[in-house]
């Protein structure tokens, strides 16, 4: 018989069944496709070989007016800057904790210091906090040096007006306490590493339970720490979810990358994402309060923007451009993100798009969608005219002048829980993020899957080939090429401890409650690994697995089985080795899954080259599904094509 060509179509189908999916591929890992060949995808360096604290939740790159590139990290405790191959601490100070005339009070023999403060500080276990003014103060070993400007995490509560911190020594010379001067400077507090279960008050039913007592369950959510980023000309605007709006001036403007963020004044203190319209220089408070400066008058369908060319004027009046919206579809603006002369926020139900018309009106807002929420702040993206998010909805949209549904095969895999399919999490799907790579034209939405709290898997749409493929790369936030020359992404690891900011008396040991974990901040598409911040070099193991193919030239004499004598493996590109797995069926019933009680055969791994002509087999059955996959550092490929040399054998 003539050798048989095995051509595949590019995509994943993971909405047949494996011998449905015929000329498909069906399974794979660290993947691409590009002009409708497989490929291993490209690796990925730390930048810095340091791990920021807590989980990133945001990113933005951008330049100064003269040039100079900066990278922003918005993590669940702070917001780290990305300069010049390193990373300075820009957190903001929290103004609303500020506390002054605090007393320092040491214990003989003991690392342990209680602060004390004239009033309720409001911080938690776990929060990082840094002093001024210590001043003098004799009896103790320790120095205004040693809390200067220094960073603590805060160890214990034990009542609202006293916190404990670790020293680097103990007290060596006896229990004292200084005269007062200390002033207590908490960072900004974004929240929680994950998305919970609301407990405590207002998060029960009324009258379900006795006062005090803790509710075991609960249909309230706690979302996680995040921020919305974003740069407003050269200046970085930073704006807790829930909390306050910050700046940040860089260089150019005379700030410096050792100078913290501070608070914009006359900006409302509760909104859920902040957003600039370049077009026309406004900046958009989205999720706001009513009243500024009021954080109860909080309402999550309110926009305000300010006045044109300005930061710190909201009110409106006759002779300027600021202004309100209140949306009316939904229960709460989840995102938005802004177009090419429009703005697109989404609900959890519903999209609207803000236009600037100019005076009298300044915008105007129409819906352009319904039943199409978005699922978390940051799953949406825009790529040449038109945006993409995943919904709440169970899908993925677009919009691109108008809202439509994107039909893909790989739906059921990521939103449906059934059976041993693990679709998403909703339960935490606040920490979905999206990121476009326009290198190989994709858009990528990481999040975690069913009983993960923490983001482990990846679905791409290629747009320039109308695919969809699946993965398991974990990037909290991935940022495209343009300022800096590759994709930049992070990383976070729940169990690596943090070593930025330095952080006096951090809880290192990962079984503690107060463990803050780490992020990793990567450059992408560099070389054929993974180099992370420890130094440490590791082969990226990428894999691709096709659907079950009929050996026969049509179906003709399907009912006998055929050999396979040999196969002629054909590769674009091949960088040292890639390994080549063939399953035969004689049934499409036959599964490799350690729970079936009719397994197929398997032939190989076979490790193919550059020099690689031909691999001789003795394997036999209906169908063939091919696996290519590597294993190894420095180990790159682009299959093309295999050819079977077959001929027809017995049904015995």
């Amino acid at each position: 018989m003539p050798l048989k060509m095995i051509n595949i179509q590019p995509g994943f189908n993971k909405q047949a069944t494996a011998s449905g999916a015929e000329g498909q591929w069906i399974d794979g890992d660290n993947v691409r496709f590009r002009y409708g060949l497989p490929e291993k995808i490209g690796g990925w360096q730390a930048l810095v070989n340091k791990k920021i604290i807590g989980a990133a939740r945001a990113q933005h790159v951008f330049t100064d007016l003269e040039g100079k590139e900066y990278g922003a990290i918005g993590t669940n405790r702070v917001l780290a800057l990305y300069y010049g191959g390193d990373f300075y601490d820009i957190t903001p100070i929290d103004p609303d904790r500020i506390e002054t005339g605090a007393d320092i009070t040491t214990t003989l023999g003991s690392q342990t210091v209680t602060i004390t403060t004239t009033s309720a500080h409001d911080l938690e276990p776990g929060e990082l906090t840094t002093f001024l003014n210590a001043g003098s103060f004799s009896g103790t070993s320790f120095t205004a040096t040693d809390f200067d400007d220094v960073v603590f995490e805060v160890k214990t509560v034990p009542t609202a007006t006293t916190f404990t911190i670790t020293m680097p020594s103990a007290e060596a010379t006896g229990s004292v306490s200084n005269n007062g001067s200390l002033d207590v400077n908490p960072y900004v507090n974004p929240g929680s590493d994950i998305q919970t279960p609301g407990y405590g008050w207002g998060a029960g039913t009324w009258g379900a339970s006795t006062w005090g007592t803790a509710r075991p369950t609960s249909s309230v959510t706690l979302q996680p720490g995040s921020w919305s980023l974003d740069n407003y000309g050269q200046l970085l605007i930073a704006t807790v979810q829930n909390g306050r709006t910050f700046q940040w001036t860089p260089i150019a403007g005379g700030g410096s990358v050792t100078t913290r963020a501070t608070s914009i004044s006359n900006n409302p203190t509760a909104s859920i994402m902040t957003l600039v319209s370049d077009r026309d220089r406004h900046l958009f408070h989205l999720g706001t309060e009513t009243t500024i400066g009021s954080p109860s008058t909080q309402d999550r369908l309110f926009i305000r923007f300010s006045n044109q060319e300005s930061l710190t004027e909201y009110t409106p009046t006759a002779i300027n451009t600021a202004g309100t919206f209140r949306l009316d579809n939904g229960t709460t603006i989840v995102g938005a993100t802004q177009g090419k002369d429009y703005t697109l926020v989404l609900t959890d139900t519903a999209a609207y798009v803000l236009q600037y018309v100019g005076p009298p009106f300044t915008f105007s807002l129409r819906q352009v969608g319904s039943n199409c929420g978005l699922i978390g702040k940051h799953a949406i993206t825009f790529v040449d005219g038109t945006a993409y998010w995943m919904s709440d909805e169970g899908g993925f949209f677009k919009y691109d002048g108008t809202v439509k549904y994107m039909p893909c095969l790989v739906e059921d895999f990521v939103f449906k829980t059934t059976g041993n399919n693990l679709g998403i999490n909703y339960g935490a799907s606040d920490i979905v993020a999206c990121g476009h790579n326009s290198l190989h034209n994709e858009i990528t939405w990481f999040y975690p899957k069913a009983g993960s709290i923490q983001i482990d898997r990846m679905v791409t749409y290629n747009y320039a080939e109308n695919i969809w493929y699946t993965g398991s790369l974990a990037r909290t936030t991935y940022f495209d090429q343009s300022v800096f020359a590759t994709p930049t992404a992070t990383e976070y690891s729940s169990t690596d401890a943090s070593n930025f900011p330095t952080v006096q008396g951090l809880t290192t040991d990962n079984t503690s409650d107060l463990f803050q974990g780490s992020t990793t901040y990567y450059a992408h598409e560099v070389g054929t690994d993974d180099l992370d911040a420890d130094g440490n070099t590791t082969a990226i193991q990428a894999f691709i697995r096709s659907g079950d193919y009929s050996m026969h030239a049509d179906g003709t004499d399907a009912e006998f089985l055929l050999r396979v004598r040999r196969f002629i493996p054909d590769f674009k590109t091949l960088t040292g080795d890639a390994k080549m797995t063939f399953i035969f069926k004689n049934y499409p019933s036959e599964s490799d899954s350690t729970a079936s009680n009719i397994p197929p055969t398997i032939t190989g791994p076979f490790t193919i080259n550059s020099s690689t002509d031909k691999v001789d087999t003795r394997v036999r059955g209906r169908l063939v599904s091919v696996k290519i996959e590597n294993d190894d550092v420095s180990q790159s490929w682009r299959y093309g094509t295999v050819r079977l040399d077959t001929q027809v054998d017995g049904r015995r």
